[in-house]
Formats: structure tokens, C-alpha cells, sequence
């Protein structure tokens, strides 16, 4: 393709936008919960139980609890979940209102004490599940910050310290679980061993790739494949053995040696009466995603799952890839995951609009119309208020005519400002679910 940087029609941001957002529609919890049998939720059928509990954890929880609680009806006793500040100011208006189930708000990415009051309240609830009643657990990315409890000898401050080092220094969250898992008491399965020997049904809706149970919010109700000496190798192939608290390197120190419990394996008694169901995962989102596409016209090329990576450098091998496509129709790329950023610099930003603009660097010499739009499915992309951004082919010229950078931006992890800058940042708000991330790409023939 030859030099250019004229910007996309209109029409093709929108259609982004738009394919962005039947993803996220596709996994609402009422969607998600009208495909899925109310029969299959617990061990046995619902209504083999005197009585259900209900409690959650996750950015998905408090819309679950709302479409849970009209199904379970009377035999509803009692419930908490924990779900990010803010998120009931934002509830839509199209899920039911929870009546019955208590709402605490915690904090996310880094756990608050607010984390820590609502993991006390669902620990509370499980030791009281009788051996008649049902323990249901509504699960969905987000939940092992919001339900943080730090194992004993531990404090908040100490498993904060740790979370922000393992987010900035590129750790995936299969290996940051694999290590919060063992300085709290709530995730690895620990939740079903405080409930035993009540039953224990899990919903789960999926943000990590390859949707593996034991990871989605740690695993609360799920077997724990890992061990203390695991999770001291993450710390130490990151290299962040000697810059974590003393008592976080301690407990993991004295776990790997016996010195705590493991938390509870495949074959431990209190998941015989457990059941975990998987709701939703990203591939939901992009099917929905690809069906859109399909209905404005573009023919889908490629929908690949289970992207994963440094989030700059999956924004150029996206955008190289459309570019190389050359197409004679209007076409569609999807992909779905969760990037990762290696922290370097002090600017603002997320993952999402990193990958949008490491595209942006790869597109700035297209000159067929081009728009690549990542977005997390959650409406929350890093510490920012939008959920990513998108780039096309004038995108780095109106940056630097704007002032900005990208290169300089790209280096100093401050993708923000200069979306900011050029109106280009996805805003969603809280979408109240969360299935990771949706990477959208559509290119028009070249005029």
C-alpha cells in the first residue's frame, strides 16, 4: 500500500464501534443466563434445597445477582456480593435490581478494605450454608481483588504492594492468580472448603484465556492445580523475589517448605459437592461480534481467541496483518484476549489503548480506509475512564499535529492523552460483565 493519511469514512469507526458493541451485549447477564438451565446450576436440581445463599464476586456480580435472585424467588434467604466502587450508580436499567442480596464495593485493580469486608461477608455466608441450602457463587474477572482477605500474618498493604508490582512488571494473570491464590483465603478453592459440606454451585463467567476455572477470579470453588512453590518460581522468574514485602517473601518461603496448608487439590472432600458452570467466555462475545460484522456487510477474514502478549506489539502485528490482506471487498478481522504491558514509563493509559496505538504506528503509511479498535468488554481499560480507543491510518499525523508524539507516548505508556487528544477513545462506561478484551479491525478496498 502506498503513503497516505487521509481518515477513514465515518462510516467505518462506527461500524467498529458498533460490532464493539454487540460483543458486549452478547455477554449481559440476562443474555448469558437466558441460554443456561437453572437445573444445572447446583449439584442437583434447585429445588432439592430448603434454601439458597447467594454471593459474588467480580465486576459481572451484582447483574448476575439481579437475574439470579428473580429465578430463585422464595428460596432466597440471604446474600452479599462484592463488585467495583461505582458500579451501582452505573447499573443498567435493562437488568433486574437486586432486592434481596447486599452489595459491598471494593477495590479493583488493588484490593481495598472494602475487598477485604466484602470477602469476610461471603466467608460469613458459606460457613453458614447449611447442609440443606445451596451455596450459589456468582464468578467473573475482577473478583480476586474485590474479594481479598490477606492470609494470616499478612496485611493489605503488603498484597497491595505486591499486586501493583506483579501488574506493572508484565506478569499474566495465570501466574499473578497462581500467586494470589496463596496469600489470601478466599480463591484457590478455599471458598467451597469454607462452605463444606454444603452445596456448592459456581456461575462463572470467564475473562482469562483458555477459560481455566482455577484462574477466573482465582478459582474460588475450583481445585487448585498450583502450590506455594509455584508461586515463589513466578516471583522469581519476574524477578521480583527481593522487591515484594519481606512477608509476603516469607509466607510464600514457609508454604513451599510445609510450614502452611496447601490450598485444596483435585481430590480434597469439599468439591464433592460442588458444581462449576461456565456462562460466557470471549469466544461468545466474538461470535456475536462476527455476526455484526456480517450484517453491515463485511466479510469476516479471521476470528482468533486467545491473543495474548505485549500489548504495542499486538497492535502492529494487527494492523500489519490488515494492511498485507490487500482486500477487493470491505473486510473484518476479530480477535479476542488479554494483552499485557511491561510498565517502563509514568504516563496514563491501559492496554487497550496501547495495542490501539501500536496500530496507529503501523497504519500511518495505509492509504485504503482502516480502523483498528480494541476494547475491553468491561468498559474500564487501566486506571482511565474509557475503554480503549481505535486508530486509523491519519491517526499518529493528527497526534503530532495535536502535539503529540505517538512514538514518545508509546515509550512513556501515556496512550491517554493522545487518544484524547484526536477523539478517539472508546467510552463505554462500566458495562457490568467481563469477558477480556475484543480487538476489532476493518479495512475498505483501496480506492
Amino acid at each position: 500500500m502506498g503513503m497516505a493519511s487521509s481518515s477513514p469514512p465515518s462510516s467505518l469507526v462506527e461500524d467498529a464501534r458498533a460490532v464493539f458493541q454487540a460483543a458486549v451485549q452478547r455477554v449481559q447477564a440476562p443474555e448469558l443466563f437466558s441460554i443456561s438451565k437453572p437445573s444445572d446450576w447446583g449439584p442437583e436440581s434447585l429445588d432439592a434445597y430448603n434454601a439458597i445463599r447467594i454471593v459474588g464476586m467480580g465486576k459481572a456480580a451484582l447483574a448476575m445477582a439481579g437475574v439470579v435472585e428473580q429465578e430463585v424467588d422464595t428460596q432466597l434467604r440471604d446474600g452479599c456480593v462484592v463488585v467495583p466502587e461505582g458500579h451501582p450508580e452505573t447499573y443498567p436499567e435493562d437488568v433486574p435490581v437486586p432486592s434481596v442480596v447486599d452489595v459491598v464495593e471494593g477495590g479493583h485493580p488493588l484490593p481495598t478494605q472494602g475487598s477485604v469486608r466484602g470477602a469476610r461477608r461471603i466467608l460469613k455466608q458459606a460457613d453458614a450454608t447449611g447442609t440443606d441450602e445451596l451455596l450459589l457463587v456468582l464468578v467473573s474477572g475482577g473478583g480476586t481483588a474485590l474479594s481479598t482477605l490477606p492470609a494470616e500474618g499478612l496485611e493489605l498493604s503488603d498484597l497491595k504492594t505486591t499486586y501493583h508490582q506483579m501488574l506493572t512488571g508484565g506478569v499474566d494473570v495465570h501466574q499473578m492468580n497462581t500467586v494470589r491464590k496463596h496469600l489470601t483465603r478466599v480463591g484457590g478453592g478455599q471458598l467451597a472448603r469454607a462452605a463444606s459440606p454444603a452445596a456448592v454451585g459456581s456461575l462463572i463467567v470467564s475473562d482469562v484465556v483458555g477459560n481455566d476455572m482455577s484462574v477466573i477470579a482465582s478459582g474460588p470453588t475450583v481445585p487448585d492445580p498450583t502450590t506455594y512453590e509455584e508461586a515463589m518460581r513466578v516471583l522469581y522468574v519476574h524477578d521480583l523475589c527481593h522487591s515484594v514485602p519481606a512477608p509476603i517473601r516469607t509466607h510464600l518461603t514457609e508454604g513451599a517448605r510445609d510450614g502452611h496448608p496447601e490450598t485444596p487439590g483435585p481430590d480434597a472432600e469439599c468439591f464433592a459437592q460442588t458444581n462449576n458452570t461456565l456462562l460466557g467466555t470471549n469466544r461468545t462475545a466474538l461470535d456475536a461480534a462476527q455476526e455484526a460484522a456480517e450484517a453491515r456487510g463485511y466479510e469476516v477474514q479471521r476470528v482468533s481467541e486467545g491473543v495474548e502478549g505485549e500489548a504495542r506489539s499486538v497492535g502492529a502485528n494487527h494492523a500489519e496483518t490488515m494492511l498485507d490482506a490487500d482486500p477487493s471487498v470491505p473486510t473484518c478481522w476479530l480477535w479476542g484476549g488479554e494483552t499485557t504491558v511491561t510498565v517502563t514509563g509514568d504516563g496514563t493509559g491501559g492496554r487497550n489503548q496501547e495495542v490501539a496505538l501500536g496500530g496507529a504506528l503501523a497504519l500511518q503509511h495505509a492509504d485504503a480506509p482502516a480502523v483498528l479498535l480494541s476494547g475491553g468488554t468491561d468498559g474500564i481499560d487501566g486506571p482511565t475512564d474509557a475503554a480503549g480507543a481505535w486508530a486509523t491510518p491519519s491517526t499518529a499525523t493528527d497526534a503530532r499535529d495535536a502535539g503529540c508524539d505517538p512514538g514518545t507516548h508509546l515509550e512513556a505508556n501515556d496512550a491517554y492523552p493522545l487518544f484524547d487528544a484526536v477523539d478517539q477513545l472508546l467510552h463505554t462506561g462500566p458495562t457490568h460483565t467481563n469477558v477480556m478484551d475484543v480487538h476489532v479491525g476493518l479495512v475498505l478496498p483501496d480506492a
